[in-house]
């Protein structure tokens, strides 16, 4: 029998423009193969985060969310509790939903770290994060965890970082790893890349950009053609989600 849309199980990523979410396919995919047929993925795309509580009184039952751009810091201020990991990172990705209301975690950062580790030489001992929104602060954590001092670079050289006008040869020789959080080279802007000097980055360096469409950014096809290490977003997503379906779970 037909499940009522009070008795189905709903789940769902809040974003702003996320036609093109990899959530909601990757957990689509993940019910049909566990025979879920009563749990449901979608997207809810809100032009603003104030129409946030607005999917609980228009979707019943509501059991997990996910959260991306631009919201991972917005949504903090509706939620009831929040682990103190993502407090400390400053950013959410994942809510919890239970009788005792709405809980923040971030699986970001469970997500880098898994997907970074196999890819580390013992001379990757200092960091540039290109970008700094929600998901560079999980980075961030991450590579505190993992002893790498690391610096910011955006185009206003905010959190005491370098802006791309002050990077120069000699920085990026010395920071062998490079982590792309800005959304340049996102399709469909395939040609576009961080503006970094790339003709100092070689063997020594390793490339990690948390986008993963293309599955080849121009920032990653830069550092191979100059003999770095390249990894997209694409394993850290699929960490990240297997985190949340644990997290809505227990």
């Amino acid at each position: 029998m037909e499940k009522t849309e009070e008795q189905k199980a709903n789940y769902g990523l809040i974003g702003k423009n996320i036609s093109y979410s990899f959530s909601r396919g990757y957990f689509k995919k993940k019910f049909e193969e566990m025979g879920l047929n009563d749990h449901v993925y979608q997207n809810f795309d809100l032009p603003s985060i104030s129409e946030f509580p607005a999917i609980f009184k228009n979707t019943k039952n509501v059991k997990g969310l996910n959260v991306t751009i631009p919201y991972k810091e917005e949504v903090m201020d509706f939620l009831n509790d929040i682990d103190p990991a993502a407090k400390k990172i400053g950013a959410v990705n994942t809510i919890k939903v239970s009788k005792e209301g709405l809980k923040g975690f971030n699986t970001d950062a469970y997500g880098f770290k898994k997907s970074l580790e196999p890819h580390l030489k013992k001379h990757h001992q200092k960091g540039l994060i290109l970008g700094t929104g929600g998901a560079s602060k999980a980075i961030a954590y991450v590579l505190e965890e993992l002893d790498i001092t690391y610096s910011f670079v955006s185009r206003s050289g905010k959190n005491n970082g370098f802006t791309y006008d002050e990077l120069t040869d000699d920085i990026i020789e010395e920071h062998t790893l490079i982590i792309n959080c800005s959304p340049v080279g996102t399709f469909p802007d395939i040609e576009k890349k961080p503006n970094i000097p790339y003709r100092k980055i070689n063997q020594k360096h390793l490339l990690f950009d948390l986008i993963y469409n293309p599955e080849e950014t121009a920032f990653l096809k830069a550092g191979k053609t100059n003999g770095a290490t390249i990894c997209n977003g694409y394993n850290m997503l699929e960490y990240q989600a297997e985190k949340s379906w644990e997290i809505w779970n227990k």
